[in-house]
């Protein structure tokens, strides 16, 4: 293979004479084919051929690799080899009447070397505009290259690959959140069916793309102000409005020491929660943070949290167990700068100590004294109790609130007798009837018996002394009535019937006596009657007429 070794200007000389030489009917030269397109790297066979037949020269003039194959009396064949861009090969010959030359178009096309998506933003904002760019290098002949850019499979819109090297091809889209997670990326397109071959496609690796949305409020983060050493307090952020809200990180620390939290993921919003300890090191004020970091951007939170020290109030009696009427000495006493109560003391100007004394009686077994201490921590009023009770050591009582002295039932109702002695320590209590020592049934009387009756003797024993009451109860209740009532009713038909006999045989005697009373009257008045007739009759006739009744 003989490589051309003109000089440009030396191609360029035989263009020019080939142009204005040629003579009027003189020999003409041509070249087959007169344009070509080959793939880069490849070969062609090109035909110089002459109408004169007496020519003293016939050659091809190139650049590029060549080596003559062929030849005969007013030809030759020349392979061109190795075409790595586009060229203008030329036919001349040298004949009597002149020079003559004629060229071709030789058009190589090649492939792009590379197309390639420029990198994607990590993360995109959504509503915001993405800039796709696609570069492409190498690739020919450029006026059939074009670039596409795409959305998956669906085209966002394609341009000419232009002249520049590399070529740069540029498209803008608006971000939404069906985008996050979708794929990327540009083709090429060699459109070479006008030169008699295809459609040559060459597509650059996708790139995914991850949109995000993050809201301009800062999250909300909620805690004590206040927090005691030793102790330990949960805290709790949120931020909603957030996408994709499980790619969303957040942060809470305290200080510079990370907390560890739990977070809650939930549609658009999420929760974080973790506990905050009041280490004493870290006494004082210290700053809470919760930071939500999402697509390259963060919203963050920040509240003072105070941790403070603050031990109970120290309560104290002068002694906790006393007998009656013992002095008794109270204090309540709090750090420096806390104000302390003391319930049952007497008012004073607010302080960290206050006292309280007092004459122990039955009463104040048992009684609780608070103390209770105020300090004010960062505008919070924090508090702290102490309580301590007093035992009164007391005789035994039994008074008429605890133990009724008298008791009235009906026999058969349902009762409950209380009775309970008081005293500290605790009395024992003993309650038996005079009469017999029977127990007083002390509860439920479920029912009331007569045979509970009675008078009692209670006794209370402890080993601070010994008290006595009296305890009486008295049942009510009605006898068999039958065994009252058939005697009674005997008796009232005895009384009845008596009486009834009396009164018949008195009226009988009335009567007989009326009846022998007037017998008696009529034999009287007979009897009168006789005595007189029998005297007229031995008067003489003249007294007897003056002696007749007058009519």
């Amino acid at each position: 293979m003989v490589r051309g070794a003109a000089h440009p200007a030396l191609l360029a000389l035989l263009a020019l004479l080939g142009a204005l030489l040629p003579g009027p009917g003189g020999a003409q030269i041509s070249v087959q084919p007169l344009k070509a397109i080959i793939p880069r790297g490849g070969s062609i066979t090109v035909n110089c051929s002459t109408s004169c037949d007496n020519h003293t020269l016939l050659g091809l003039e190139t650049q590029l690799a060549k080596k003559e194959v062929d030849h005969g009396n007013n030809w030759k064949i020349f392979e061109l080899s190795d075409v790595q861009k586009d060229s203008t090969p030329i036919c001349y010959s040298f004949c009597p009447d002149g020079q003559q030359s004629d060229s071709m178009n030789l058009t190589v096309y090649w492939f792009p070397e590379r197309v390639e998506l420029a990198p994607l933003p990590q993360w995109q904002p959504v509503g915001e505009h993405l800039i796709l760019r696609c570069m492409v290098s190498g690739g020919a002949p450029r006026d059939h290259l074009t670039v596409v850019l795409l959305h998956e499979e669906k085209e966002l819109g394609r341009q000419p690959a232009g002249k520049g090297e590399p070529a740069e091809v540029t498209v803008t889209v608006p971000m939404r959140r069906d985008d996050h997670g979708s794929n990327f990326s540009c083709r090429t397109e060699l459109d070479l069916r006008s030169q008699g071959l295809g459609l040559f496609q060459n597509s650059s690796a996708p790139r995914k793309l991850r949109t995000f949305v993050l809201p301009t409020t800062n999250p909300h983060l909620r805690t004590h102000p206040v927090l005691e050493v030793g102790t330990r307090y949960p805290v709790n952020c949120t931020l909603d409005g957030l996408f994709p809200v499980s790619e969303a990180e957040v942060h809470l620390a305290l200080g510079d020491m990370r907390l560890e939290s739990t977070i809650t993921y939930n549609d658009d919003s999420l929760f974080a929660e973790a506990w905050v300890n009041g280490n004493v090191e870290e006494e004082g004020v210290q700053y809470l943070t919760c930071t939500v970091n999402l697509g390259g951007q963060s919203r963050s939170s920040r509240k003072n949290v105070t941790i403070y020290s603050f031990p109970a109030p120290n309560l104290t009696l002068s002694q906790p167990e006393v007998s009656e009427w013992t002095t008794v000495n109270v204090g309540c006493e709090a750090q420096a700068g806390a104000v302390v109560t003391l319930n049952g003391a007497p008012a004073r100007p607010p302080g960290p100590r206050v006292q309280l004394q007092l004459n122990a009686s039955a009463e104040d077994n048992g009684r609780s004294f608070f103390c209770s201490a105020a300090l004010e921590v960062a505008d919070q009023v924090v508090l702290k109790h102490q309580t301590r009770e007093l035992r009164v050591l007391y005789g035994p009582r039994l008074n008429e609130r605890d133990c009724l002295g008298n008791w009235t039932w009906q026999e058969g109702s349902q009762q409950t007798l209380r009775c309970q002695a008081w005293g500290n320590p605790t009395p024992k209590l003993n309650c038996s009837r005079k009469e017999d020592g029977a127990l007083l049934p002390i509860g439920d009387l479920r029912p009331v018996k007569r045979e509970v009756a009675g008078t009692y003797q209670c006794r209370a024993t402890s080993t601070r002394g010994e008290v006595t009451r009296e305890v009486v109860i008295k049942v009510i209740y009605h006898q068999n009535n039958m065994a009252i009532v058939i005697p009674v009713a005997s008796v009232i038909i005895l009384v009845t019937v008596g009486t009834a006999a009396y009164i018949y045989n008195y009226q009988r005697k009335i009567q007989k006596y009326e009846l022998q009373k007037a017998r008696k009257a009529q034999e009287e008045a007979a009897m009168k009657l006789n005595t007189t007739s029998h005297a007229a009759l031995s008067l003489p006739p003249q007294d007897r007429t003056s002696s007749a009744p007058k009519p």
